[in-house]
């Protein structure tokens, strides 16, 4: 398929941005004009920030799969849609054509039809990273029940919650999943996760590992049962049939939840045509695909990136998109340049933690692996360190690959801010130019925008941004308020990014991080009060304040400070202690790494803890601390400082 949106040069670039400013609704529409819709839209664009509503291809209606799927049975029936990689390099690898995929997400939405799920529903999905994932996320959009991925890694209570918040019925999942050396239970934490659970009614289980599983009889059932009874509904005279339901433009896609600077997670809700249209051009002028490219995106579909990059974008673009199930170190560290070699990808996608990570094993994984496919590479997660580009461009793209370094969240869709490949220019760990439509701004902590440069000749400030583009977030599911609050209430008329920047005189953008109370650990957000509430459920702990510090492998690594009370055993299996039940509760992801127990915390009189001074403890500087003499305790900081781990 051709893609007449696709950016060529950086001329393009700057013709496209400036149209896409001036005139939004021009600019979008006739994007759009390159999806298949069932009626066309009323208007491009309606917004405002204050409530907030925002309104893309407002009367359209549509189904994303026939997007991603139908219009490409006719010349790309064939070709790979999916190229499935699993754990162990001895298991065959999947070759799912356009075709394939066609009839295997009508067979699945015939499923959920048969199990009572309905137009609206909310099918919460926990699997590993198989084939079957794609159907079931494919299958909820094909008969528009909201899809909500949940990754494998969240324990039994971090499940409950978001089963709870979405207040979902349904359940698809696996016995269990691979990855690397260990075998998940997934079938086992989601039973855990439903006792006391009186609203899910079923939950549909694949067999992927053979543990063995409880069925509970109404609830449970297998997947391959129902997909076996769906296949003779379907199949007529070996024609797959099962119509897509018609959509709205802005009818709700997918819940994702994300950690906020508040305890709960976030569940943010994407819509149908606006994130259809934002994930496909962004990938499209982003990676610069071209038809027949193999993309290679590592992250899990339990993540937006996956969502945006491993499903949605390519698969819309006809695009052939690798899966993949493992880990990349294991069997070893060669793991990725093993597939990238054996399936000649062109296009690697991966996040900063898994460069330093592979980086960490020296140039022996690299000996006898060609890499010689690769034209584009790409990363993901949080701003990647001078390093690890370095040794990114040289030792994989042989100074040969354009490296993007993308810019963006859960919130914001796809990439918002990026070099697209080989078109605009790179600068080692720097995001650069926003994306056509997109419209940063630094402003200070009282909203007004930044205009004095920096003793370097830069701008500095928390980034905004001033207009919506499509693939912006609608709501937080069940909480309108919440959304409002977190991303459009601290700067009136500007959506709160909740990272800082740094912008130079051509309009290049660095992301310095998080301003909020939310940590980036390896590419993942983890809000401080999710941390906090876990370590505080520990019924020793008395309170506890955690920070974000430098990490050699994560970038940020998790420092807890807690006051403990009655200490049973010594303090190492304290420690253990406390570790396991962050694990229980929020999922081995939000574990800290650094536990200091303290006697008290610094506090200000009227009671509020200062981080700041906390944080500059972590992070090794504490001559520095600034004016501690406020404090209910000034002497507390002394101790912390002598007791650092």
């Amino acid at each position: 398929m051709a893609y007449p949106f696709q950016i060529k040069s950086l001329e393009q670039y700057h013709e496209a941005y400036k149209k896409s400013v001036e005139d939004p609704k021009g600019f979008w529409g006739a994007i759009g004009e390159n999806f298949v819709w069932h009626r066309k839209w009323d208007t491009v664009l309606e917004w405002n920030f204050k409530e907030p509503k925002i309104e893309w291809y407002k009367g359209a209606k549509l189904n994303i799969t026939e997007n991603c799927i139908d219009r490409h049975l006719e010349k790309l029936g064939d070709k790979p849609a999916i190229i499935w990689e699993p754990n162990n390099p001895e298991e065959r690898t999947r070759i799912v054509t356009y075709s394939r995929l066609h009839k295997r997400v009508c067979q699945f939405a015939q499923v959920l039809k048969n199990n009572g799920v309905k137009k609206g529903d909310r099918v919460c999905i926990y699997m590993g990273m198989i084939p079957e994932l794609a159907y079931a996320v494919l299958g909820c959009a094909r008969i528009g029940a909201i899809h909500s991925v949940i990754f494998g890694g969240f324990s039994a209570k971090s499940i409950a919650d978001r089963l709870e918040d979405a207040r979902s019925e349904f359940i698809v999942t696996c016995d269990g999943a691979y990855r690397g050396a260990k075998d998940i239970p997934l079938k086992s934490v989601i039973d855990d996760a439903l006792i006391g659970n009186n609203i899910v009614k079923r939950v549909i289980v694949y067999t992927r590992t053979r543990t063995p599983v409880s069925m509970i009889k109404g609830r449970d059932v297998w997947w391959e049962d129902e997909m076996e009874h769906a296949e003779t509904q379907v199949e007529i005279q070996n024609i797959v049939s099962f119509p897509a339901e018609e959509m709205e433009a802005e009818d709700p896609l997918f819940i994702l939840y994300t950690s906020g600077s508040t305890g709960k997670p976030k569940g943010v809700v994407h819509s149908c045509a606006g994130y259809m249209v934002w994930a496909t051009y962004t990938f499209v002028n982003v990676f610069q695909y071209n038809p027949g490219d193999i993309h290679f995106c590592t992250a899990d579909i339990g993540w937006v990136t996956g969502h945006s990059y491993i499903v949605y974008g390519p698969l819309s673009a006809g695009a052939t998109s690798l899966m993949f199930e493992g880990i990349p170190t294991y069997p070893d560290a060669g793991r990725f340049w093993d597939i990238i070699d054996k399936h000649k990808v062109n296009i690697l996608y991966t996040a900063p933690t898994a460069i330093r990570s592979l980086m960490g094993f020296g140039s022996e994984p690299l000996i006898g692996k060609n890499l010689s496919s690769l034209k584009t590479l790409g990363t993901v997660g949080e701003p990647i360190n001078e390093e690890a580009w370095h040794w990114y461009n040289e030792n994989i793209g042989k100074k040969k690959c354009p490296i993007v370094d993308t810019w963006w969240q859960t919130e914001t869709g796809a990439c918002l801010i990026s070099n697209l490949a080989g078109v605009t220019p790179a600068i080692p760990s720097w995001a650069t130019l926003p994306m056509p439509g997109v419209q940063p701004v630094l402003v200070d902590e009282n909203g007004k925008e930044v205009t004095e440069k920096d003793e370097h000749g830069l701008l500095k400030g928390n980034l905004c941004i001033k207009a919506p583009w499509p693939g912006i977030i609608r709501t937080t599911y069940g909480d309108h308020e919440r959304c409002r609050t977190n991303y459009f209430a601290t700067y009136p008329d500007l959506y709160f990014t909740g990272d800082g920047a740094l912008k130079d005189e051509n309009g290049n953008y660095r992301i310095t991080g998080r301003v909020d109370d939310v940590l980036n650990v390896s590419g993942h957000r983890i809000g401080t009060a999710e941390v906090e509430n876990a370590i505080n459920m520990h019924a020793g702990v008395v309170e506890s304040a955690v920070v974000g510090y430098p990490h050699n492998l994560k970038g940020q690594g998790i420092y807890a400070y807690v006051i403990f009370g009655h200490m049973h055993g010594d303090e190492e299996s304290t420690r253990k202690d406390i570790l396991q039940t962050v694990t229980r509760v929020i999922g081995a992801i939000a574990k800290p790494d650094k536990i200091q127990f303290v006697a008290g915390l610094p506090k200000t009189r009227s009671g509020k803890i200062m981080r700041r001074i906390l944080r500059k403890i972590a992070e090794g500087e504490t001559e520095n601390l600034g004016d501690i003499s406020t404090l209910l305790d000034p002497a507390i900081v002394v101790e912390i400082k002598k007791g650092k781990v």
